[in-house]
């Protein structure tokens, strides 16, 4: 499939060096120079995905990615000049859907953007209807349930909602959850499966602080209910 990526970044070289890059591993590339320019092209067009550069001028990154969450669930991916902590936290946290450091090698990129979009509106569809307590999770259509109110939740938050869900009473590694949800390994880096956790409690708990739903078990990963 011929996917279609919006890169947003500042710097010529950089964006014409990865435009033609991924351009070579069959994505069609529109690319924008500014956070506005990029707010602006998106009211005219509707690509798969943003490779979003966080530091630009203007309008940065996060509020770019901020503004488009607020909008929907265009899958979007941050692009951080280093693997600082608070930068990727800072991404993640604003609805990035995941994260990659500069410099860039093309064809790991386009590896990483193709396993995103094969996830995307991928959620296991069934007609199976999976409960548990309050919670109501509807694959089918990609809908969740709280008390009969819908949660309004991303689509990696949704995938990533399924699978725990599926597994209620299971404990589910971190390892499992990055590969099921995200197609890949992270080699030890869990800062996104735990920033897209913190996000998801906010979204489906009674108390994120206090979460009885998706609960952590320590050393080993997570689990939905049926915990004592």
């Amino acid at each position: 499939m011929n996917y279609s990526v919006l890169l947003v970044e500042d710097d010529e070289h950089i964006r014409q060096a990865l435009g033609l890059a991924l351009g070579d591993e069959g994505f069609t590339v529109t690319d924008a120079v500014s956070g506005e320019a990029a707010l602006d092209l998106l009211t005219r067009e509707d690509p798969d995905v943003v490779l979003l550069d966080l530091m630009l001028p203007g309008v940065d990154g996060l509020e770019v990615c901020r503004t488009l969450r607020a909008r929907g669930d265009l899958p979007i991916i941050i692009v951080t000049a280093r693997a600082d902590a608070s930068d990727v936290i800072a991404g993640l946290e604003a609805g990035a859907d995941d994260y990659v450091t500069k410099p860039l090698m093309a064809s790991v990129l386009a590896a990483r953007i193709r396993a995103l979009l094969r996830r995307r509106g991928a959620a296991d569809r069934t007609d199976e209807v999976l409960r548990v307590g309050e919670l109501e999770v509807r694959p089918e259509v990609g809908r969740v349930y709280r008390g009969g109110v819908e949660v309004h939740l991303t689509r990696t938050e949704f995938r990533l909602l399924v699978e725990l869900v599926s597994a209620a009473g299971r404990i589910v590694t971190r390892e499992q959850l990055l590969q099921k949800v995200w197609g890949y390994d992270y080699y030890g880096d869990t800062r996104l499966l735990d920033v897209h956790i913190r996000r998801l409690r906010r979204k489906v708990e009674p108390d994120p602080d206090d979460p009885t739903l998706v609960r952590t078990v320590r050393g080993a990963g997570y689990q939905v209910g049926m915990l004592p």
